[in-house]
């Protein structure tokens, strides 16, 4: 995995500079610190991520985060966030029908779009970065929409044959948002040949988090495995100890995540009606003890 990211961002790097693109910004290509130099030097924006007005940094204490007992992420029925189909009643409803809106297919269709919304609302928000300490580059936000895809994906095959089904086409949305953003980077000649090691990677992370979940998997398998595909700069073999506490807590908040989803309904993961765990939550205002 590490040889692919090694061949892969020198040559995207070399290739944004013959486009003249801003790499840093338009690509976040990965940074060549070190994780304890990246956590340092993200470390002050931290009140950046804050509502407009406050100041003061949050606490974040890694070590309390995601110790509370899992429930279901299914949103409530009265929540302003949820997404509901049109009803089938009058004249639209018959006209909806007509053009099969309401078939298997164009539910799964919709649902799946709903699911990656989940999934881009919880990775693409500051926060996630800044409590768990990561720089956002592109390798980091690939890995945690790789990470939170493998979490609805491995929630859906729980209900069976139309889980997988659905989980399909959550991956068809996850792969063209991928290729939009290689794309929007200004790599277009060699789109093809970059989908294809980054596909590998998305598999071989999977299979690595599938092996990690399980019940005799090693204590800390499921830590490797995070720093391995998600912390670790250019394969670095063991995290220091201020990545380690990070890599802890997003071990309990993976964890915590699988058993919330087996305990949130198949009708909200099919609609996409459900929220990942708040991380507003576990982060604790200035001042608070």
């Amino acid at each position: 995995m590490f040889s692919r990211w090694n061949r892969a961002f020198p040559s995207l790097s070399r290739l944004g500079s013959m486009n003249k693109l801003d790499f840093n910004n338009d690509f976040y290509v990965i940074s060549r610190l070190r994780y304890a130099k990246a956590a340092a030097a993200v470390a002050p924006t931290i009140a950046d991520t804050m509502e407009k007005g406050i100041t003061n940094e949050p606490v974040i204490n890694l070590d309390k985060m995601f110790w509370s007992k899992p429930s279901s992420l299914a949103l409530a029925p009265d929540s302003p966030l949820r997404i509901e189909e049109p009803k089938r009643e009058g004249i639209k409803g018959f006209i909806l029908t007509m053009l099969l809106f309401y078939s298997k297919q164009s539910k799964s269709i919709r649902g799946a779009n709903v699911v990656y919304k989940r999934i881009l609302s919880q990775v693409d928000k500051p926060i996630i970065y800044s409590a768990f300490n990561l720089e956002k580059t592109f390798k980091t936000t690939f890995s945690l929409l790789v990470l939170h895809t493998w979490l609805c994906l491995r929630r859906l095959k729980e209900e069976g044959k139309e889980g997988v089904e659905l989980g399909q086409y959550l991956y068809e949305i996850y792969n063209h948002d991928v290729e939009l953003r290689v794309s929007k980077a200004g790599v277009n000649l060699l789109l093809t040949k970059w989908m294809k090691d980054l596909e590998k990677i998305f598999y071989g992370n999977i299979v690595a988090y599938d092996a990690a979940i399980l019940p005799e998997a090693a204590k800390d398998e499921l830590q490797n495995v995070i720093w391995r595909n998600i912390f670790s700069d250019e394969g670095s073999s063991k995290p220091n100890d201020a990545a380690s506490r990070a890599v802890q807590a997003m071990s309990r908040y993976v964890r915590r995540e699988v058993s919330c989803l087996s305990l949130t309904d198949k009708e909200a993961m099919f609609s996409g009606n459900f929220m990942f765990t708040s991380l507003k939550s576990e982060v604790k205002p200035a001042g608070h003890r």
